[in-house]
């Protein structure tokens, strides 16, 4: 009283388990859809065999306990594996509805997505799921629930069933949710009836997807937004080289890593420009105010042209409003670079200049490095005053900055200050953080961040912690 429920595998004999062939040679009854006998043809043999087509599934689920229950041993073949989309769950839940005694034993087979990764490279490196599209059995409701919840968490998605005579929608509706989440480059593996004669397989863009590439006997393996092709291979990585990387890093560097892997998950920034990505990302590690992604703004190639000059032979001086910016600059690279870190607020010469003019000491402070640094980057976290005086003095050709980093905070002419430099100073490189937001803090992570713009293609943050 027994029937074994097999996956025989996608078709090619190799892929036959010897654990299956074991349990089919044991059987004295075979059931199955008709075609897959053609698979197993050399382990028929005389035995007996019970076929049905398609849609048939209870009739042979039926067929096979009772000839179990009638004393033979049964063998029940699915494609693939028996407990993918197979035979394995109809079995069982006929067993339980008919309180049978018979014994019902899984033997494992080698599915569909697993022979089809194995063809493409390695897909499937990293976390995945499967998603059939056939809604013969499951409303497609729930089925574009599942396909969000795959898209939206980055697994990388098999694809089963991906179309029928009746069904040529949905797959293209797959496309689009994917594509408000996943990258239009994203690799795309097809392969057709994977592991037999007639096998097909090609690697598309998910943006060049279409219906007409697939048909039943299709798999699909989509990518997450790590997956790439390698030669003709495609790949998932799992990660053990940005470990590798990472492992000698000290402990504040694998925090940012960690920080900016977080923030990575919670945005999209699949059609944002690398280094607004890149200096978005440090304000929002050090804020943890997502908004400020849409009130950043780069201008005249600010971040690779302040980088470039940094790291050149004579790097221009870093002037700040405030103290604290210069705190927030990474020591560390400042001093490999050599770089002049400066803010003139308690120099004795502002002071006196505050008193005698009636003006700030933020604006003396301006006014006497533009006398000493006139061509420096000028980073503003708290005074609009003196990037209010620093417009003035540009304006009046006093002083031409390499760039300017506008985030001062508060509430009384801030917002005033960045439209007067981003208006009246067009052609200089800024960022600017529009409106009232901004800070010391703000203003010393961007200039960190382009600091680091080296890093930013590999999306390691943190070189100095």
């Amino acid at each position: 009283m027994k029937v074994y429920s097999i996956g025989i595998g996608p078709g090619n004999g190799e892929y036959l388990t010897p654990q299956a062939k074991q349990a089919i040679n044991e059987a004295e009854v075979l059931v199955g859809y008709g075609p897959y006998f053609n698979y197993i043809e050399e382990l028929v043999g005389s035995k007996e065999t019970i076929s049905t087509g398609m849609k048939k599934e209870r009739e042979r689920a039926e067929a096979a306990i009772q000839k179990a229950e009638n004393g033979q041993t049964v063998a029940v073949i699915s494609s693939g594996d028996s407990g993918v989309y197979g035979m394995a769950p109809l079995l069982l839940e006929m067993k339980e509805e008919k309180n049978s005694e018979v014994e019902i034993e899984v033997i494992p087979g080698i599915s569909a997505m697993f022979a089809a990764a194995a063809k493409l490279g390695a897909p499937l490196g990293h976390d995945f799921c499967s998603i059939s599209l056939s809604d013969l059995l499951t409303p497609w409701e729930k089925i574009e629930k599942r396909i969000v919840a795959a898209a939206e968490a980055d697994f990388v998605t098999a694809v089963y069933n991906p179309l029928s005579k009746g069904r040529f929608w949905q797959l293209m509706q797959l496309k689009d949710i994917f594509l408000k989440t996943r990258s239009a480059e994203t690799p795309v593996g097809i392969l057709r009836n994977v592991g037999r004669s007639d096998e097909t397989m090609k690697i598309v863009q998910l943006a060049k997807l279409d219906a007409s590439m697939v048909d039943m006997f299709t798999v699909l393996i989509i990518g997450n937004s790590q997956s790439r092709i390698v030669g003709k291979n495609m790949l998932t990585p799992r990660g053990y080289y940005n470990t590798k990387d990472e492992s000698e890093d000290k402990i504040g560097r694998k925090i940012m890593n960690e920080s900016f892997r977080t923030i990575l998950s919670e945005i999209d920034v699949n059609n944002a420009p690398l280094d607004h990505t890149w200096v978005a990302l440090h304000c929002i590690h050090t804020t943890a105010d997502f908004s400020i992604r849409e009130i950043l703004e780069l201008r005249n190639d600010v971040v690779p042209e302040l980088y470039q000059q940094l790291y050149s032979e004579n790097p221009p001086a870093i002037i700040t409003d405030v103290s604290m910016v210069t705190r927030g600059i990474r020591k560390g690279i400042a001093e490999k670079l050599g770089l002049t870190i400066k803010c003139y607020l308690d120099d004795d010469r502002v002071i006196e200049m505050a008193e005698r003019l009636n003006i700030t000491r933020t604006q003396a402070g301006i006014r006497l490095a533009v006398e000493e640094y006139p061509n420096a980057i000028y980073a503003f976290g708290n005074a609009p005053t003196a990037l209010i005086e620093l417009v003035k003095l540009m304006r009046n050709e006093k002083a031409d900055p390499a760039g300017v980093i506008a985030a001062p905070v508060g509430f009384v002419n801030v917002r005033e200050s960045k439209w007067q430099l981003k208006h009246g100073c067009p052609d200089t490189p800024a960022v600017i953080i529009d409106g009232r937001k901004g800070g010391s803090n703000v203003a010393a992570t961007i200039i960190n961040a382009i600091l680091s713009w080296g890093e930013a293609s590999e999306m390691r943050p943190g070189e100095g912690l």
